[in-house]
């Protein structure tokens, strides 16, 4: 299924996509789209068997906003430099272990709103990545397999950073990840039913139509299973929950001076193959 959430922003209803590009609504069925749902197999069931009727009513998408495909989300776990092309093209070591950081839900917006420069920014960047959505609680997994059964669904995310701020100003990398608007998430939440393979998916991301990042989640380092699986150790996995599984060659970071980074006025499209597609025009804070 490819739920979604649609409407004002702070009053989102709940919606699924079907095949065929109808969009139809389930506030008829359940009251959202977050870790209640998905850490619920019959609620699921329950909506999968309403969209085989076709009783849901249709929703027209003209002038209809698509905000992000999860509510309350409880957190955000960050992986960085899991990509090899990415780790080549930095001239970083691959690391040992998965590089973990956290990332506040309220940095979270739709696919196409707006996303704010900073303040005092000179090096906010672009990040094309695979979202992992958790749907049952995990804590201590053993195996890939578990982890694997852990997982909800995936969507597209947008980890826009602020490499100066990030790398630059001292402490842990949140003074550059936690910006306001610094998380477009969606269009979707496709369940992982939908996605056989979360290893083998094209990933793309333009800014001002040039393609600056075309990769795929085979360059991974670590694969999503085994990231499920390690950060369970850490802390415990809520249904709910988001993993950013880190972003491929292409960055503004990686490339040679000048480097583009983002300003005012900047259009960023990214899309994850089977997962959609986002757009995003820049404005000063």
């Amino acid at each position: 299924m490819r739920l979604l959430r649609v409407g004002p922003a702070g009053a989102e209803r709940p919606a699924l996509l079907e095949e065929d590009g109808t969009l139809r609504d389930l506030s008829a069925l359940v009251p959202d789209v977050d870790g209640t749902l998905l850490g619920d197999p019959a609620a699921l069931d329950h909506v999968r068997a309403a969209v085989g009727a076709r009783i849901l009513p249709v929703l027209d998408p003209r002038g209809l906003r698509v905000g992000p495909p999860l509510a309350r989300i409880g957190k955000i776990v960050g992986i960085g430099v899991n990509y090899r092309d990415f780790a080549a093209e930095a001239r970083m070591p691959v690391p040992a272990e998965p590089v973990l950081f956290l990332k506040a839900p309220d940095t979270v917006v739709g696919p196409d709103d707006t996303v704010l420069v900073p303040r005092g920014s000179e090096k906010t960047d672009w990040e094309v990545e695979l979202a992992v959505v958790i749907g049952r609680t995990a804590r201590y997994l053993r195996t890939d397999e578990e982890a694997l059964a852990a997982v909800a669904g995936y969507a597209v995310a947008n980890d826009v950073s602020e490499r100066a701020f990030q790398n630059e100003r001292g402490g842990q990398w949140d003074k550059g990840k936690n910006c306001e608007t610094f998380n477009p998430l969606g269009p979707w939440l496709v369940t992982a039913d939908e996605i056989p393979d979360p290893q083998a998916l094209r990933m793309r991301l333009w800014v001002n139509g040039r393609l600056m990042q075309d990769s795929s989640t085979a360059e991974q380092i670590f694969p999503v299973a085994h990231l499920v699986r390690y950060v369970s150790h850490f802390m415990t996995l809520h249904p709910g929950d988001v993993i950013n599984t880190g972003t491929p060659a292409g960055v503004a970071l990686t490339r040679r001076e000048p480097k583009p980074y983002l300003r005012a006025g900047d259009v960023m499209e990214l899309e994850i193959e089977g997962l959609g597609r986002q757009r995003q025009e820049l404005k000063d804070a």
